[in-house]
């Protein structure tokens, strides 16, 4: 700018050579004045008789300007820049930048995060795939529709694991189930065994109370051995369900265990509402007779106290008991505790 001005003093002090009558700029942005001794310059505004030679700021009727003020050929010039275009160009073109800076900024967050859902995508697709995944559906599922590359190895990894657990699953519900039908045969000849000889009368007492251990405990291996069917089965859905009399349920648990009750324990039914649930029944009497069974066992002295009430079993001894480090592993497969035989 400071240039401008010195180039329009030059070039009108050369103008004014060639013409003493050369008018001073006056436009928008420039306007000229100048300074002759003994001539009227009444015309100048006062603020810039004031200056000398230099670079100047000033304002004149609120406008700022840029004065250059050079002394030649015996006179003063003034050369004024009206700033406030200048000023205007700066704002709109700051405007302009910042705006473009905030556009460039947004399409950039936007074209970053749909990159980034781009890359992440088969990620989140593999690990929704692999959240859901079922070792009894179809494993190639899961590596379906991937491409050839870390991905997709991934999922091939995957699938191939998912096959494995498949075949895991597979061989292990076909050993429980072979070796649980394999064993009715055996089972029924035992209690066909058993029956006649329970009809049998020149048994002595003894030998009576043997061949009933020997009925109860085939009897038991009976409902587990179709417990283990039941759950070998690869459809649970297939699963025989009836509704089941609870109460019925717990009499014929404590009967198949009542020999195990010593001769100082007793069994109080303390309240049997009536309670009908839809079950397997083979697999809810394994669990009830389990819970009889382990409190019958661990209560030498006492009473065991069963109760179905409020929709609930519950059954409590005054026997033995859990301490507080073990209750915490009675859940744990294989865990006996201290008092277990």
């Amino acid at each position: 700018m400071d240039e401008t001005l010195h180039a329009e003093i030059d070039g009108y002090v050369s103008r004014r050579l060639r013409n003493p009558n050369a008018l001073l700029p006056a436009t928008i942005s420039i306007q000229g004045y100048i300074q002759i001794p003994g001539i009227d310059n009444t015309y100048i505004p006062p603020e810039l008789l004031s200056l000398s030679e230099g670079i100047f700021q000033t304002t004149l009727n609120n406008t700022p300007y840029r004065v250059a003020v050079v002394d030649k050929n015996g006179g003063r010039y003034f050369m004024l820049f009206n700033e406030t275009r200048q000023w205007q160009r700066e704002k709109t073109f700051l405007i302009y930048l910042t705006t473009g800076a905030l556009v460039m900024i947004l399409m950039s967050a936007w074209v970053g995060w749909w990159l980034a859902g781009r890359v992440v995508a088969p990620v989140a697709e593999l690990a929704r795939r692999v959240s859901r995944a079922n070792p009894e559906d179809n494993a190639e599922s899961v590596s379906q529709g991937f491409s050839n590359d870390e991905i997709g190895q991934l999922a091939q990894v995957f699938s191939a694991y998912l096959k494995r657990m498949r075949a895991f699953i597979d061989r292990e519900r076909d050993f429980t189930a072979d070796v649980s039908h394999e064993l009715r045969t055996p089972l029924s000849i035992v209690q066909s065994a058993v029956e006649l000889l329970e009809d049998e009368k020149l048994l002595h007492v003894k030998q009576q109370e043997r061949i009933t251990m020997i009925g109860r405990a085939n009897r038991e291996m009976v409902n587990l051995t179709t417990a283990l069917l039941l759950m070998a089965r690869e459809n649970t859905d297939e699963t025989i369900m009836q509704t089941c009399d609870v109460g019925e349920v717990i009499a014929a648990a404590i009967e198949m265990n009542r020999h195990l009750l010593s001769a100082k324990t007793t069994v109080n039914i303390i309240r049997l509402d009536s309670m009908h649930i839809v079950a397997e029944r083979t697999l809810l009497s394994v669990v009830v007779a389990n819970l009889i069974r382990n409190a019958f066992i661990h209560t030498p002295s006492g009473s065991v106290s069963i109760s179905v009430a409020n929709n609930g079993l519950t059954i409590s001894d005054t026997g033995i008991g859990i301490s507080d480090e073990e209750i915490g592993k009675i859940f744990q497969r294989h865990f006996k505790g201290a008092g277990s035989t």
